[in-house]
């Protein structure tokens, strides 16, 4: 026998006049699971309350976290991929480009920028891990080259923003020839005493890693963010052991000298800021202008 027995069939609505929840109001953290708003989100720098974790963003969200206001004038705008290898898998390069400039709405891996942080004009380029995992191919070394030039030419100080999964395979040996033109390009800037930041965020790795990522004045990296040439996995089938806790990750790197300091990024701006006041003999400003904004 049951306890309760349904006298009416309810509320029934027809098919066509139900309604499901918009895309894009909630996002889930992808360390712990929680949902969060997509508006809170956003405020809170795209950080997880409830466990810290700070998810993948791109150049449109660090431009705006950096940059006053979010104002800044890019740089080299419309280079694109060439195809020097004539290189085919499954599919040809010149098609991978352009299924991945339509997917992210950039023309490749990195976008560069000119603008002001607190009122001091900085120059920063940033990697977007959306467009073929962030690799670096000769469009991304030779607009990373370009920026290093136009902050020696203005003497603005420079901050490159590094997530990548190292070098781009389709490009081959013109991919690995951008590690040794991008850290020379660095080697003139450091000559000039122009400063560069290098903010590492997860993950950056490969020919990344092993060029102007680890060369910057300070090496400043967001919380667990993955830091490394091979991957963890690699390097323990390589050396047959099993690898320390948190290894390539940002607290171990700075632990053993690889980074400066690890920055939350809701504080990350200020730190940068109060770096190149002090390396440019500026005293720090004591109100500073907004960066971030959000719409009601």
């Amino acid at each position: 026998m049951s306890w309760f027995k349904r006298v009416k069939d309810g509320i029934l609505t027809k098919t066509q006049d139900k309604k499901s929840t918009p895309d894009g109001l909630w996002v889930k953290c992808t360390e712990c699971q929680t949902p969060h708003s997509s508006k809170d989100f956003a405020i809170d720098y795209w950080v997880c309350k409830d466990c810290g974790h700070h998810s993948r963003i791109g150049s449109d969200e660090y431009f705006e976290i950096f940059f006053d206001n979010g104002k800044f004038t890019e740089l080299d705008a419309n280079i694109t991929s060439g195809d020097p290898l004539n290189f085919v898998d499954k599919k040809d390069y010149p098609s991978r480009i352009k299924a991945a400039q339509k997917k992210t709405q950039l023309k490749d891996a990195v976008r560069s920028g000119v603008g002001k942080i607190n009122g001091m004009k900085v120059v920063i380029s940033c990697m977007d891990f959306t467009f073929i995992g962030g690799s670096m191919g000769s469009v991304v070394g030779e607009k990373i080259a370009r920026a290093i030039d136009h902050a020696r030419e203005h003497k603005f100080p420079l901050m490159i923003i590094s997530k990548s999964g190292g070098a781009r395979m389709m490009e081959a040996a013109f991919s690995l020839m951008q590690m040794a033109k991008t850290s020379a390009k660095l080697a003139l800037l450091d000559k000039e005493g122009i400063p560069f930041i290098s903010y590492i965020t997860d993950p950056t790795t490969g020919g990344v890693t092993a060029s102007f990522a680890m060369l910057g004045d300070f090496n400043v990296a967001e919380p667990n963010a993955l830091i490394g040439f091979a991957g963890p996995r690699i390097v323990k089938e390589t050396i047959g052991k099993d690898l320390p806790k948190g290894f390539q990750r940002s607290e171990f790197l700075q632990e053993h000298g690889f980074v400066d300091f690890i920055a939350e990024r809701k504080n990350a701006k200020e730190q940068v800021f109060t770096i190149l006041s002090l390396i440019c003999d500026k005293k720090p400003r004591t109100k500073p202008e907004p960066s971030k904004t959000t719409s009601a």
